[in-house]
């Protein structure tokens, strides 16, 4: 493996991590959006 492909894999690492960030809680306001509609 060289230092390039590593410099590629840490720039598709962090911007997976910096999804997650945005997408953990997005799901989880929607999850709970959902339940309270399904509870009435």
């Amino acid at each position: 493996m060289t230092v390039h492909d590593m410099d590629n894999a840490r720039s598709t690492y962090d911007g997976f991590m910096a999804a997650l960030k945005w997408a953990i809680p997005a799901v989880a306001i929607i999850t709970f959006i959902i339940i309270l509609l399904i509870s009435e």
